[in-house]
């Protein structure tokens, strides 16, 4: 005797033990047929535990057995149905979960009404007597896999909807109680019910990402783990290291221009600390780009928006910020990691020299590559 219930998650396939808990099965069957269940939340997972559901209020407060769903006279719970040789042993039992002690019967008894639990692992034995064991999961224990992973918050309500869709009974052996109703199809649900809805089954819990921006922030976190690498070897001071604000790169030079006539020019917007025509290490030939550092920053953005397409030695220049770290890691490098403040951060943000050593250059021509191509 079983019932096939789709749930959101996928199918689940529950035998019950109709000898042994004839009462609860009979509970169970007959508020499957009539649609009673659907639409209820899984409205309590604990995991490792067990996940509640058949309460079509989704508040853990509401459900009825099936005789008072037939006739509200009579009393809305029925007495826990327990049988000795039924245990929570074993993973995917299904019981019927046992009212509030304020809502027990005549003599402090428990009782029932629609909600069950199914448990989500082995030897929880300390519920026996505290629910009526009426099945177990034959099919879909993957199901109860993702059941017991879903995201829960502190009163152990899933953050998306886990749902029961339909019921389906393969198999019923008992008659239908007199005046029981039987819908002709699966009732929708009623508005109380769909305001229960928290995050859909067909919504993700995480924001949406527009497919680009999820490409840029793909790309960002793959940068900033390769930085990270080279901070751990040794080859970057510091995994944030930036390039610097004031420091300009100018390029298309005139291979006449020297290094006086670049500073000359560009003193007239501020401060100069360094300013130097990269040349071949060998020929000493100037290969058409320079750094220019200011002093200020402000001074660096004027002298940006002012020099940009302006003709030096009959060469329209063009200028942009620099986007090499390597005169600061060459700072950095040769202090080392035991310079004034951290990894030599304050010693090299001093001292940013462009003509300290020929290394330097070397770095300067590898790191500013692109630059260089995109004025070609």
């Amino acid at each position: 005797m079983s019932v096939l219930l789709e749930t959101s998650l996928g199918d689940i396939v529950i035998d019950l033990y109709i000898k042994r808990a004839p009462e609860t099965c009979l509970n169970f069957l007959k508020l499957c047929k009539v649609k009673y269940y659907n639409f209820s939340a899984f409205h309590r997972v604990q995991r490792d535990f067990t996940a509640q559901t058949g309460d079509p209020t989704c508040t853990g407060q509401g459900g009825e057995c099936i005789r008072s769903l037939i006739d509200p006279k009579t009393p809305k719970y029925m007495p826990v149905e327990n049988h000795p040789k039924l245990k929570h042993t074993h993973r995917g039992t299904v019981s019927m979960a046992a009212a509030s002690p304020d809502q027990a019967g005549d003599g402090g008894k428990p009782v029932m009404g629609s909600q069950f639990f199914i448990t989500l692992a082995d030897d929880l034995n300390y519920l026996d007597g505290k629910g009526s064991i009426f099945g177990r999961v034959a099919e879909g224990l993957e199901i109860l896999d993702l059941l017991n992973d879903v995201q829960v918050d502190g009163a152990y309500r899933p953050f998306v909807d886990v749902r029961i869709k339909h019921t389906i009974i393969l198999d019923d052996p008992f008659p239908d109680p007199e005046g029981l109703v039987v819908p002709d199809a699966s009732p929708l649900p009623t508005p109380a019910q769909l305001a229960t809805v928290r995050i859909g089954e067909d919504e993700s819990l995480e924001d949406p990402v527009d497919p680009e921006e999820a490409e840029k922030q793909r790309r960002s976190k793959e940068a900033g783990a390769h930085a990270l690498t080279l901070e751990m070897i040794g080859d970057l001071p510091f995994a944030e290291v930036k390039p610097p604000e004031n420091v300009l790169f100018v390029c298309k030079l005139n291979p006449i221009t020297r290094d006086e006539d670049l500073e000359l020019i560009f003193s007239r917007f501020g401060t100069i600390l360094s300013c130097e025509v990269i040349r071949d290490q060998k020929t000493k030939e100037s290969l058409g780009y320079a750094f220019v550092e200011f002093d200020k920053q402000e001074e660096a953005e004027e002298a940006y928006f002012k020099m940009d397409n302006v003709l030096i030695d009959d060469r329209r220049i063009h200028v942009d910020f620099s986007q090499s770290v390597s005169k600061l890691h060459a700072n950095w490098a040769s202090k080392g990691a035991n310079a004034q403040g951290f990894a030599g951060l304050q010693g090299y943000e001093r001292n940013r020299s462009y003509r300290e050593v020929e290394r330097e250059r070397e770095d300067a021509r590898n790191n500013t590559s692109e630059q260089v191509a995109r004025c070609d």
